[in-house]
């Protein structure tokens, strides 16, 4: 890939745009919400491609980065693929790779032990706008959300 120098510097001087997040609060426990989680994505059709157990990362490495702060009591993020919606939205612009696989997370704070946070990233209008229908439906569906 070529960039001109113009090109790269407005790149690295824009940075990285933060995308906002969905999320739902719950009461349930965070191993009901993960149970009703990996239900909701399977009873989809598709397959937990892997958990990444954040939190349990963060709270083993927080000495050795020199911090005493525990940030979440649980905190994992299932990734996971559709390979027809995938198609779908790669088709409608190439681009779209930069969203796959789709990520949910779950997590429970110190400062709120009994609740429960289920959550995506929600994603930019157009074509992605349908793999981000079927994140909130899975993720209300985990959280317990009509």
């Amino acid at each position: 890939m070529k960039l001109t120098f113009a090109a790269a510097t407005v790149a690295l001087l824009a940075g990285p745009a933060l995308a906002e997040a969905v999320t739902y609060t719950t009461a349930d426990t965070f191993d009901d919400v993960v149970f009703s989680l990996e239900t909701a994505i399977q009873g989809k059709g598709l397959v937990i491609d892997s958990v990444s157990h954040t939190g349990d990362m963060l709270e083993r490495t927080k000495a050795d980065v020199g911090s005493d702060k525990t940030i979440f009591i649980k905190a994992d993020i299932f990734s996971f693929c559709s390979a027809a919606l995938s198609r779908k939205v790669m088709e409608a612009d190439y681009m779209n790779v930069q969203f796959c696989p789709y990520d949910i997370f779950v997590f429970v704070r110190p400062e709120a032990p009994d609740e429960t946070v289920v959550g995506y990233q929600s994603f930019p209008d157009g074509p992605m706008k349908e793999v981000e229908a079927l994140l909130d439906e899975i993720a209300r569906e985990a959280a317990g959300v009509k």
